[in-house]
């Protein structure tokens, strides 16, 4: 019989037990963590990755309630991560730049983002008026696992001012392979003198199969517009959102008379001379409804087959229709259907049942669908007499007849 061994080395059937136990848990873990190396390796994510960058929102609907901080990264918001090398990096992207909106404009056009100093976002002045934003692209899925590219727009809306250009924008942006800015950026008439690498900036990135667009209601009415656009590329398409010259007129004399209530009577300002009946076609509101002829500078560096004239009418009457001749246009699958829209009875207007990255129906602000003032009918009379052959010409040359005279 062997000897009894020292007091308290009594060996027990449960300390092989716990170190079996202990040997699967390290087992166990270990594969998990070779499991999570090996997942990062194939998706080329082999590095180290600072931490994430968090900014308070800001810019209404894009960026959330202002004031509040907010980790970027959320389904509309894209993280930042510093670029320390140039492989791609699980939700990387290069920091925005700061962008801030310029003094008020007087004539009632949306005005455009400026550029602010680099630097990190979220400095000190919140979101109030006047305070730099940084424009973060909506973000999507795909754009998680895929930092993406600036492009130069391939489909550019080029008008018309208080046309639905904003509408046609907002409706579109639900499309999953098309990416806009939100901002106008102005480019070929105010700020060409920047070059196409500015403009390239501004744009949001995209995946391969995605368009990039924008829109800037007065490039048609810019004569230099048609020749750089054309000088970026010949291939651009463009969209022209057009509607009724008089009411279109109206509605903008409306835009402008709620930024300066001072101005004069729409009738005072339609006419030269009011006994002899001259329209004064020096005044914007007129001058942008005469389409044929600012169309005609397009169409010397552009053929028809690469415009699209939208009908501003039929976009509210029948949005899905005319989403549907736009989706083809740009070569999209039909994706934006009826069942993407709702009628707002105080508006006026369709409304997004789901406007894009968001859950919550979405309707134009409260500066779209303002109520226009009462016009004397014989102003509106010797309106629609003085646009009619023009409207005749313009029928002729995009081979659509609007139905502005019938």
């Amino acid at each position: 019989m062997a000897p009894p061994g020292p007091a308290g080395a009594h060996p027990t059937s449960a300390e092989p037990l716990s170190r079996s136990i202990f040997r699967r848990f390290l087992l166990m873990l270990c594969s998990l963590l070779t499991s999570l190396y090996v997942f990062y390796c194939l998706a080329e994510r082999c590095q180290t990755l600072a931490g994430p960058l968090v900014r308070p929102s800001g810019g209404g609907d894009e960026a959330g309630a202002p004031g509040r901080g907010a980790l970027i990264g959320g389904p509309r918001e894209l993280a930042v991560w510093p670029a320390a090398a140039h492989r791609k990096r699980l939700l990387q992207l290069q920091p925005w730049r700061r962008l801030r909106p310029p003094a008020p404009r007087h004539d009632g056009e949306e005005a455009a983002w400026e550029e602010e100093p680099p630097g990190l976002a979220g400095g000190p002045g919140g979101s109030g008026a006047g305070s730099s934003v940084a424009e973060a692209p909506p973000g999507t899925l795909a754009l998680l696992l895929d930092e993406g590219s600036k492009q130069l727009p391939q489909a550019i809306i080029i008008g018309v001012k208080k046309g639905g250009t904003r509408a046609l924008l907002e409706f579109l942006r639900v499309h999953p392979d098309v990416r806009a800015v939100g901002a106008e950026p102005h480019f070929f008439d105010r700020s060409y003198h920047k070059g196409l690498a500015w403009y390239r900036d501004l744009m949001p990135r995209t995946l391969e199969g995605q368009i990039t667009m924008e829109k800037t209601p007065s490039y048609f009415v810019t004569r230099e517009a048609p020749a750089r656009i054309s000088a970026m590329s010949k291939d651009t398409k463009l969209i022209v959102v057009v509607r009724d010259p008089v009411t279109r007129a109206i509605s903008d004399y409306t835009q402008t008379l709620s930024k300066r209530p001072d101005i004069p009577t729409f009738e005072s300002l339609t006419f030269k001379n009011r006994t002899t009946g001259l329209i004064d076609t020096s005044w914007s509101a007129i001058q942008i409804g005469i389409y044929a002829k600012h169309l005609e500078h397009w169409l010397r560096h552009f053929p028809i087959s690469q415009m699209l004239f939208v009908s501003g009418e039929r976009l509210i009457s029948d949005p899905a229709g005319e989403l549907g001749r736009v989706q083809d246009f740009l070569g999209l699958k039909r994706i934006i259907t009826d069942k993407h829209f709702y009628f707002n009875k105080t508006k006026g207007f369709p409304c997004l049942k789901k406007a894009e990255g968001s859950s919550k129906p979405h309707c134009l602000g409260k500066t779209k669908g303002r109520t226009h003032p009462e016009i004397d009918r014989e102003v509106v009379r010797r309106l629609r007499e003085f646009y009619r052959p023009f409207n005749l010409k313009f029928y002729q040359m995009t081979g659509q007849d609007f139905g502005w005279d019938g």
